[in-house]
């Protein structure tokens, strides 16, 4: 009979069409997945912006931060040789150890300056002769686009299991060292080794049980990265890029210009505590 026929489709008496409590768990299951790999893309990426802006902060400042000292140095020593005063004694020797060379300064200053001093780079630099600009490290629009493609495709996040979660491990290591360098060519080979490797199986959980604790799982992940994220933003460097997001290098501009005006201050001041000595 047809009335018989129609309640058949229905089993354990749900609505024709409605989803099992599973389906829709596993629904919100990915749909936190792919909010987390998002989520998770671009705290990375902030964090490369973070780590280049703060290279090319040193490679381009540093140089000028380091002659500040050394001319404070100057005006101290040339004040405490003046009045011959102790607390003016103390504080040229104090200003004098800001500017002596610390282990790993030429780590620090990228090629800059090492113990021995400036580099004639960063002379020229101080004195607005030519100079050869830091190299750029900042990854490309199309070195992003690939990253994000990667990072979609290859997370462990997606893995069925502990073999394949270490191959994506791995796998997407050299993926974000590839995008740390900015290098484009890299990250284009390894989309088509990607793309040229075993397709895991689509993960197709089978207890709700499961599902809960992956839900758990994807919500600490979150606060987690939530936390780097503001450790990032609320760092020195971090809020400086936010100041100027679209544009880091005409903020770095500006610094420089705001420190050659210190450097020039200082050089005028050094040169009336000469004139008075002399005098």
């Amino acid at each position: 009979m047809a009335g018989d026929g129609a309640g058949e489709g229905a089993p354990g008496g749900a609505a024709q069409g409605e989803p099992r409590p599973e389906e829709r768990l596993e629904r919100a299951v990915r749909v936190a997945e792919q909010a987390l790999i998002e989520f998770e893309i671009a705290v990375e990426t902030f964090r490369v912006e973070v780590e280049n802006f703060s290279r090319l902060h040193h490679q381009k400042l540093g140089p000028m931060y380091a002659r500040l000292d050394e001319l404070d140095a100057q005006i101290a020593e040339a004040r405490a040789a003046r009045t011959g005063d102790p607390e003016d004694i103390r504080k040229a020797d104090e200003a004098r150890a800001r500017v002596m060379p610390m282990p790993g300064v030429e780590e620090l200053f990228h090629g800059w300056m090492d113990s021995d001093g400036l580099f004639p780079e960063a002379a020229a630099m101080l004195t607005e002769q030519p100079v050869r600009p830091p190299q750029r490290v900042r990854p490309s629009e199309e070195a992003r686009k690939l990253y994000r493609e990667l990072v979609r495709k290859a997370h462990p996040d997606l893995a069925q299991d502990d073999a394949e979660r270490e191959r994506r491990d791995e796998f997407i290591s050299r993926v974000n060292a590839a995008y740390g360098r900015g290098d484009e060519a890299l990250l284009r080979e390894l989309s088509d080794e990607w793309a040229a490797g075993p397709v895991p199986a689509e993960w197709k959980p089978s207890r709700s049980e499961e599902l809960y604790a992956r839900l758990e799982w994807l919500a600490q992940r979150k606060e987690m990265l939530t936390f780097v994220a503001r450790e990032l933003e609320e760092s020195a460097i971090g809020a400086m890029l936010k100041i100027a997001p679209d544009d880091p290098d005409r903020l770095l501009e500006e610094i420089a210009e705001q420190l050659l005006a210190q450097v020039a201050a200082r050089e005028t001041e050094l040169a009336e505590l000469a004139e008075l000595e002399e005098g």
